[in-house]
C-alpha cells in the first residue's frame, strides 16, 4: 500500500497481520525483554518486514537495533524508515547513493484523542485543519497531520541527528495527495544548499492513513 506514495527506487515490505514463527536475532530480543505481548509482535514483525525489503536490495538478514532517540539503526548503505500501528507494519529501505532519506508513517484512520490535535499543532495548521475537515468531511485531518509531523521527524533526525519538536514544522496539505513541511528551524545542509522544506505524499485507504516523505541525493 504504502509503495504508492514512493518512488520506484525506494523497496517496501509491509504486513497486515503479525504471522506466527517469526524470530528475532538475540541483540533484538533483548530490547524487547521486558515488553508486553502487542509490542513484541509490533517490534518483531516491523523487523521481518526490514529484512525483507533488505534482502530485496541484496543485503544479508542483520539485527536493526535503536540508535539515538530510538532510531533503528540501519546497514550502512542504505537509508530506511518504519513504522507500525493496529493492523499494520512497513519498513522501507533505499540505497545511500540514490536517497539521502526516507521517512514513513502509518496511523488508523480515526480522529485524534481529544486534546491531541492542540498539543501538535500550530495556530496556522489548526486553521488550515479545520477547513479541510469543514470541506471534505470523510478525511481525519487531523489524523493526517499528526503522521505527516511524524514523518518528517523520521527523515529530519537521520541528516541532524537533533530533535525538531512539532511546533519546529509548518505543514500545509494539499487534498489531492501531497504536503509541504515549511522548517521553522535551521535544516540540514544537502549538495551546498539548506534545506528548508521537506515534501511528502500521503494516502487514505484500508482505514489507515500512510504519510511519506523521500528525498533523492540528486536533487537534495
Amino acid at each position: 500500500m504504502i509503495e504508492q506514495i514512493l518512488p520506484p527506487a525506494v523497496v517496501v515490505a509491509e504486513s497486515f497481520t503479525d504471522p506466527p514463527g517469526l524470530t528475532l536475532f538475540p541483540e533484538e530480543q533483548r530490547l524487547i525483554a521486558n515488553a508486553v505481548e502487542k509490542r513484541r509482535r509490533e517490534f518483531t514483525t516491523v523487523r521481518h518486514c526490514a529484512r525483507r525489503a533488505l534482502g530485496e536490495l541484496g543485503l544479508a538478514p542483520a539485527p536493526i537495533l535503536r540508535g539515538e532517540r530510538g532510531a533503528p539503526v540501519w546497514p550502512a548503505e542504505v537509508v530506511g524508515s518504519m513504522t507500525h500501528c493496529e493492523g499494520y507494519r512497513a519498513a522501507v529501505v533505499a540505497r545511500v547513493t540514490t536517497f539521502a532519506t526516507v521517512g514513513v508513517d502509518a496511523e488508523p484512520h480515526a480522529p485524534l484523542p481529544e486534546g491531541v490535535l492542540d498539543a501538535i499543532a500550530l495556530p496556522g495548521e489548526r486553521d488550515r485543519t479545520a477547513a479541510l475537515a469543514a470541506a471534505r468531511p470523510t478525511v481525519c485531518w487531523d489524523r493526517l497531520l499528526f503522521s505527516a509531523k511524524e514523518s518528517v521527524y523520521k527523515a529530519w533526525f537521520p541528516l541532524t541527528a537533533k530533535w525538531l519538536d512539532f511546533a519546529e514544522a509548518d505543514i500545509v496539505v494539499d487534498p489531492a495527495g501531497t504536503f509541504v513541511a515549511h522548517l521553522l528551524v535551521p535544516g540540514p545542509v544537502l549538495g551546498g544548499a539548506p534545506v528548508t522544506a521537506f515534501r511528502g505524499r500521503f494516502l487514505v485507504d484500508r482505514g489507515l492513513v500512510v504519510t511519506a516523505i523521500a528525498i533523492p541525493v540528486a536533487t537534495a
